[in-house]
């Protein structure tokens, strides 16, 4: 679906109310917000030719996949937050699509763990499963919960003014990093020293994009509870929720523009006062928000010799991206139903110590691959057979190295090389066979495959080394208190995944956070309304 207006057909003013680099989820929700709650008239320019950063969809003659969203927990609760603050954003015209009650398949070392929805479910497939730790897996859900509660002022102090910030912020911040500052091994060996339990309770760790002995507790606490309820998907496929909300934005005046790359951020002193387009076009705003993640937002849109910025860049050096992945997209002539699929998603590892998998891969790239994530993009959305009569898409998803494919970061798209092709035959080939492994009826049914890797994220997406989560959720990570929506740069804020948690939900907040703190406003509190009607 074609979302905004391309860069060299629009015909834009030169001055607007605020300015927003990246349509990604955060950004999108950041300009729905001032447009709603100020009455601003909203520029977003987004580099890419499609709008929605990794909630975008692509296309093939007869086929559609996501790229980034496969599916959201807390959506069929219509009181959730979540749920609540999806409506708000997109004006209720996102329908979802509740997932099958056994919404995650789990595979390790011939064992099958199944995740069903509800926590009661969740809970009692566990205790099956281990019979001998009862005691371990309700402490671990205690522990679950009582990170995420504490989690609530820790977000709250990103956006509450500055002095309040200086005042009060330590105190906020200190029950969730309790939890934060602790890694996710650290918190269940703790709980049990039994490791096939610890390695199904992180099987999902693919979500979030960090082994239990690299991840922050907090990032696997919030991930593992947001599906205790199941997962759901967007009726019309992923796409739809920028299509909702490019008109929110447009509504008062504002504009989506796509193939529109923002060179730099214009300063006078130490002001944002608008951006510099590739083509050395201006734009002026008084506001101006990046969705374009914080290292690029500190290190290439903003000059390199700011005393202000010091601080901060040299801690951002400190931290590391997130993991990067490949995608196989594969598109067959069949339906869902006619091959058995129902939208479940399945999670492959070779061994249940998700460490020791990443690292064995990481020195050799022949071991076995660290996970494979199988989605079934098509299987999950209702609409999907009449749209693409007789036609399915599943994707083989796995997280890799980005130093696998760094040597291939110069060169072209499509134009990478004999070398680069041959990697990619070689890991589309081992994820099409685990396909073939787990579903058996797809066998000599693809008709189409095509593979992404590190370096496709980095040339669409401008993640360095092709993060899909930006900065990797750490303990360090959530101990920089400068990460936030504001800058040290007067009315320039951070939005996305960066500044709240990641993935389209984290990204999504980090929206709601950084309106909030440029408005003055707590918006949290009114994007957690029950929702009663697009005029509402």
């Amino acid at each position: 679906m074609s979302i905004g207006i391309p860069y060299k057909q629009a015909k834009l003013a030169d001055r607007w109310d605020a300015i927003v680099i990246g349509s990604g989820i955060g950004g999108l929700t950041a300009a729905v917000l001032l447009a709603e709650q100020a009455c601003k008239r909203v520029l977003v320019l987004e580099r890419h030719y499609r709008a929605g950063g990794f909630t975008h969809t692509f296309n093939r003659p007869g086929y559609e996949w996501d790229v980034g969203l496969h599916y959201i927990g807390q959506m069929q609760d219509q009181g959730s937050i979540v749920r609540r603050a999806f409506d708000h954003v997109t004006g209720g015209q996102v329908r979802w699509q509740p997932m099958p009650e056994i919404y995650d398949r789990i595979f390790i070392e011939g064992q099958k763990f199944d995740f069903a929805a509800g926590l009661d479910h969740f809970r009692e497939g566990l205790k099956q499963s281990f019979p001998g730790e009862a005691h371990a897996i309700d402490r671990y859900l205690a522990a679950v919960h009582s990170s995420n509660r504490a989690s609530g002022l820790y977000y709250a102090e990103k956006a509450i003014p500055g002095p309040i910030a200086a005042l009060a912020g330590g105190l906020m911040r200190a029950p969730y990093m309790r939890w934060a500052r602790r890694t996710t091994r650290e918190v269940l060996d703790s709980l049990t020293g039994n490791r096939e339990l610890i390695g199904v309770l992180t099987a999902q760790w693919g979500d979030y994009g960090l082994p239990p002995a690299e991840s922050s507790f907090a990032i696997h606490a919030t991930i593992a509870e947001h599906y205790f309820a199941g997962g759901s998907y967007p009726i019309g496929g992923a796409g739809s929720i920028a299509a909702a909300m490019a008109p929110r934005i447009e509504l008062d005046g504002g504009g989506v523009v796509t193939g529109a790359e923002v060179a730099g951020i214009l300063l006078e002193g130490t002001r944002a006062v608008g951006v510099r387009m590739s083509d050395g076009r201006e734009f002026r705003s008084g506001l101006v928000f990046s969705d374009a993640g914080a290292a690029n937002t500190f290190g290439s849109l903003l000059p390199p010799d700011l005393p202000s910025l010091a601080s901060i860049r040299a801690k951002l050096r400190t931290l590391r991206p997130s993991t990067a992945h490949v995608s196989l997209y594969a598109g067959l002539d069949e339906t869902a139903d006619a091959l058995g699929l129902n939208g479940a998603n399945i999670w492959v590892h070779p061994g249940f110590d998700h460490d020791a998998n990443v690292e064995h891969f990481a020195r050799d790239m022949e071991a076995p691959l660290p996970g494979v994530y199988l989605s079934f993009p098509s299987a999950k959305d209702p609409t999907f057979a009449d749209r693409y009569p007789g036609k399915c898409t599943i994707e083989a998803i796995s997280m890799l190295p980005y130093a696998a494919f760094a040597r291939f970061e110069d060169t072209r798209w499509k134009r990478r090389g004999e070398d680069y092709d041959a990697l990619k035959n070689r890991i589309a080939s081992r994820l099409l066979a685990e396909l073939e492994r787990r579903v058996p009826s797809v066998k000599g049914k693809i008709s189409h495959a095509e593979l992404s890797t590190p370096v496709t994220t980095r040339h669409f997406m401008n993640y360095g080394q092709g993060e899909i989560y930006g900065i990797a959720s750490t303990p360090e990570r959530f101990a920089m208190r400068a990460l936030g929506a504001r800058t040290p740069i007067r009315g320039l804020y951070l939005t996305g995944q960066d500044v709240s948690g990641l993935g389209v939900v984290g990204a999504l907040f980090g929206g709601v956070i950084s309106a909030s703190a440029a408005l003055g406003k707590n918006l949290l509190s009114a994007v957690s309304k029950p929702f009663s009607g697009p005029d509402a």
